[in-house]
């Protein structure tokens, strides 16, 4: 009975997408551009009690700063190759290395890696029929780069493609991560690496993470917009959805009911969630 019912829950968890307009919208008050990244591409944001921390896809570095202004606290530089995600967790930094597929393990004082743990679901991503279509951000000036987005270098002679997570969130000792080529999210056990659970993304590119309560909300970069999951399910209960001149969100957190967001032109949002 009890394989049964884990088969049911498994299959209830990674049912098939529902559609972006059977979901309820929330009502939200508007974006704020908060403040200019300290590096050039921000690309993933975690709250702490201590500061905002951002990871820069472009130096590789991240940055603890202020909310309030943006003001550097202190910075590190990583090891991470075009980093995606960053969150913190058991005295650590974690970093999704996004283009090895691998998430780094990072000392917060030094940016020394500790440890390398294989990314699951890490792969090819792939297009479906009625998937939206890649989008860019409406500050962005510059063209798009050989990968499809800003910053992502393509694949050189003898590697293989392929990607690895997103947004990274830390709670109760595991990691939380998003996963576009799986188009999934994993809870992870950072301890054996084991995957605890996982579930289905509602579109093609999942980027940042971020709790309110129990609820885990879900960017999705091409669908210019924020999904809540329940964690138990999989199932998507409510969307916010930005509008087309709105900053395009990539990195994402919440903290103290402001969900904070970042475009990898180098600007972080907040937008009030009550």
């Amino acid at each position: 009975m009890r394989r049964t019912e884990i088969r049911r829950r498994d299959f209830v968890g990674l049912a098939m997408a529902v559609p972006l307009a059977a979901i309820p919208s929330r009502k939200t008050g508007g974006v704020t551009i908060a403040f200019h990244s300290p590096g050039p591409t921000p690309n993933g944001l975690q709250a702490t009690p201590e500061g905002l921390w951002i990871l820069d896809a472009g130096d590789n570095r991240a940055y603890l700063v202020q909310y309030q202004d943006g003001k550097a606290l202190r910075s590190i530089q990583t090891e991470a190759q075009t980093g995606s995600g960053i969150t913190y967790g058991g005295g650590s930094v974690w970093v999704a290395n996004t283009p090895s597929r691998t998430i780094l393990r990072i000392d917060p004082m030094t940016g020394k890696t500790l440890q390398r743990y294989a990314t699951p679901g890490a792969g090819v991503s792939y297009r479906m029929v009625g998937d939206p279509p890649a989008r860019r951000s409406p500050l962005e000036t510059s063209a798009p780069s050989r990968s499809g987005g800003r910053g992502r270098p393509a694949a050189g002679p003898g590697e293989a493609p392929g990607t690895g997570a997103n947004g990274l969130e830390w709670q109760d000792g595991k990691i939380w991560m998003a996963v576009p080529p799986a188009r999934q999210v994993f809870c992870v056990d950072p301890a054996s690496g084991i995957v605890q659970s996982r579930f289905n993304t509602v579109g093609n590119r999942a980027h940042g993470l971020g709790w309110e309560g129990k609820w885990l909300w879900v960017t999705d970069s091409n669908l210019n917009g924020f999904v809540k999951h329940d964690i138990t399910t999989g199932e998507p209960l409510e969307k916010i959805q930005l509008g087309d001149k709105d900053p395009l969100p990539h990195g994402m957190t919440i903290w103290q009911g402001v969900l904070w967001y970042c475009d990898e032109v180098g600007v972080v949002c907040r937008l009030n969630l009550a």
